[in-house]
């Protein structure tokens, strides 16, 4: 089975071609990154307009790199949610037109399982080491910060654990980015700067969110709002001091999602661990986790850069993934800025 993949959900044009066997034949992506920058963050119509540009030649790209054409294909799979309303509706508009021209099924897919089978997927023929289910992800990005349970590749069969109250992860790298004035997007310079400093030099600045034992659940504003008030009484810091507070804020932001993450497993009683999102291409992250998950004999899979940041490929083997269960979706899919799983945690602050 070869699957079309359209993924349009934020800032990146994305279509691949892949088997149901999770074998990537092809994998496009165009980033909106330097569109958005000038304005230190994702502008939803600007980002709508350039997908509207872009779709139709990353498709053909994708289909012409996989040595394939639209009557070649075994389905049509595209996310439908969550995302920025004018972006979805760009990739499922072309992805129905697709569909209805060439005769083939549709199927839309929720972005966040996308991420959540995204280290299933096998590129450039090497093999993948895949883990077993059930076992339980930590999907960190942008836009959403969460530890789930997944128990398999169905909507049903994947649980939320605990979540963000607030700022996601990577949200908060931007935010805190920003405050440093190191531009957009933040997360990649604060992990460079970050390895170079010294944590504890800076530890004082930024307290540990949420750090309650007991607690799932996630927090990042205040330890935005702890470098804000930090910048304003000593203004922007440079050279090594900007390297230590980068070296602390990434600090207190890894620890919590490794700490917590790995607290879900054994309290799960599950012996896997998989990393997903745009965070997980993070180095501090990864080699935090490894550490800490070598430590409890949990066994860890991340997958490779590619395949953590958004992309066409996740979303086609999810898809395929749908097609081999017998599932379609009706010409009249719409798009929905909310995930389909449910949440459990619940956004702002408060006694829980």
């Amino acid at each position: 089975m070869r699957v079309l993949g359209i993924e349009t959900s934020c800032d990146e044009t994305a279509a691949a071609v892949v088997t149901e066997g999770g074998d990537v034949l092809s994998d496009v992506v165009r980033s909106q990154v330097a569109l958005h920058a000038p304005y230190g963050g994702v502008v939803p119509e600007v980002a709508a307009r350039d997908h509207a540009r872009a779709v139709v030649p990353v498709v053909r790209e994708a289909l012409s790199r996989a040595g394939v054409t639209a009557a070649d294909l075994d389905g049509v799979a595209v996310t439908s949610r969550p995302g920025l309303a004018g972006a979805l509706l760009v990739g499922l508009q072309a992805a129905k037109g697709l569909a209805w021209a060439a005769g083939k099924p549709l199927v839309g897919v929720d972005h966040l399982v996308g991420h959540l089978l995204a280290v299933f997927l096998r590129r450039g023929g090497a093999p993948a080491e895949r883990p077993a289910f059930p076992y339980v992800a930590l999907l960190a990005s942008g836009g959403h910060t969460a530890i789930y349970r997944v128990d398999g590749p169905s909507l049903g069969a994947i649980r939320e654990l605990g979540a963000t109250r607030d700022d996601a992860a990577g949200e908060a790298f931007d935010k805190v980015a920003k405050l440093l004035g190191l531009g957009y997007p933040g997360g990649p310079v604060v992990d460079r700067l970050a390895e170079g400093g010294d944590a504890a030099a800076a530890k004082d600045a930024v307290p540990r969110p949420m750090a309650r034992k007991d607690s799932l659940e996630f927090s990042f504003s205040g330890v935005k709002t702890a470098v804000a008030r930090h910048v304003a009484r000593r203004g922007r810091p440079e050279g090594q001091a900007l390297r230590d507070l980068c070296a602390a804020f990434q600090g207190a932001v890894v620890d919590a999602l490794v700490q917590k993450t790995v607290r879900a497993a054994r309290a799960e009683g599950v012996e896997r661990v998989v990393l997903a999102g745009g965070v997980a291409a993070n180095r501090g992250l990864r080699a935090r986790m490894a550490a800490a998950c070598a430590r409890r004999d949990l066994a860890l899979f991340i997958p490779p850069f590619a395949s953590c940041t958004d992309n066409g490929a996740m979303i086609a083997y999810a898809g395929a993934l749908r097609l081999a269960a017998g599932e379609r979706d009706a010409l009249d899919l719409a798009p929905e800025t909310r995930t389909a799983l449910p949440r459990v945690t619940r956004k702002g602050g408060g006694v829980r």
